[in-house]
């Protein structure tokens, strides 16, 4: 296939291009380049030619000649989403739809989008969520999420197939590396202070996912027959990966010995959730997660050893999605909408 990524440049996309490049398909990728600074490590071998695009401004001429969109290009955090909701609805909701509406004129027959698993929100006691489950989105990020969700049902015809990934939350090394997830954040934590002190007990739910089993995910539902991925949404992760905050924090803390772990009392964090993924993986061909968290911490550890990570690395804005727009804004190289500016 011939496929556009958006987003090619982030956390996900940098390490997902080249995945669907060895399986054969033409990728272009496309990114705004906001975090283009951060480069943590030369860890991919193949990069596609990539388009410096909004996708605001993506018309229907641009997208002639494509088979296939994978979009992944949206804030890409609940803290991100909730610097300026107004922004994030315009960029997450309305211009993921706009794409899609775009694509669907210019005769690309399968849209792929990464939504979370942060739909689900608030899980109750002993409650497992699955595709058919009530969503009770907590952020505008999440929000942003569902409406994008409906409005891709809403678009499917004969000739348009879109799939919604509700990614578990990601981990693992990414040359455009992001420490502002919970199991990369505890790794850098672990490295830089040899400590992890958390300010609450752990006791929140969260499924994880490797960043690369989200990229072979992606590549399973570019090959998968029509029928099986035709308006379909699937989690994306291993049911086994279920985690307590607080067991990721002790698997991390493993990873890197002599690191000092403490636990506060209590949580105000009222997003807990348990996901179940038997639908990915009895529905889609050929997908399995072959990398748990505890993997994960390893590669990490690897990683920060190979380059000699200090702390300011750890820190510094590329890293973080918040930061960087925040460090963006305030030297005025993007306006109030989130364009660069010339």
């Amino acid at each position: 296939m011939r496929i556009l990524l958006t987003g090619s440049g982030g956390y996900i996309g940098i390490v997902t291009a080249p995945v669907l490049m060895a399986l054969g398909h033409e990728v272009i990728g496309l990114d705004t380049g906001f975090y283009q600074s951060g480069w943590l490590y030369h860890g991919v071998k193949h990069l596609p030619r990539t388009i410096q695009q909004d996708i605001r401004t993506i018309t229907v001429d641009d997208l002639a000649g494509y088979d296939a969109v994978v979009h992944m290009a949206e804030l890409s955090n609940d803290p991100l989403g909730q610097l300026n909701p107004s922004i994030t609805y315009k960029i997450n909701h309305e211009g993921s739809v706009s794409l899609a509406r775009a694509a669907r004129e210019a005769g690309v027959t399968r849209f792929v989008y990464m939504s979370s698993c942060s739909v689900y929100g608030i899980g109750e006691a002993g409650e497992i969520k699955d595709e058919g489950s009530i969503l009770h989105p907590q952020t505008a990020y999440a929000e942003c999420k569902v409406r994008v969700e409906r409005d891709l049902a809403q678009l499917a015809n004969a000739g348009f197939s879109p799939t919604c990934l509700r990614n578990a939350t990601v981990f693992g090394p990414s040359p455009r590396q992001r420490f502002d997830v919970v199991l990369n954040n505890l790794a850098g934590l672990a490295w830089t202070t040899g400590k992890i002190a958390m300010t609450s007990d752990g006791t929140p739910w969260r499924p994880l996912v490797h960043v690369l089993d989200v990229a072979d995910a992606i590549g399973c539902v570019l090959a998968a027959p029509r029928e099986v991925i035709h308006n379909q949404v699937f989690n994306v992760g291993d049911s086994a990966q279920n985690y307590r905050v607080h067991e990721i924090a002790e698997l991390v803390a493993e990873a890197f010995p002599g690191c000092e772990l403490t636990f506060g009392a209590g949580d105000k964090d009222n997003r807990s959730y348990r996901v179940s993924f038997e639908k990915i993986r009895t529905r889609l061909p050929g997908f399995a997660c072959k990398r748990d968290a505890r993997l994960g911490a390893r590669q990490l550890r690897e990683v920060f050893e190979r380059i000699g990570m200090t702390d300011a690395i750890f820190q510094a804005p590329p890293y973080t999605r918040l930061k960087m727009l925040q460090h963006l804004i305030t030297t005025r190289q993007i306006d109030h909408e989130f364009f660069w500016r010339a």
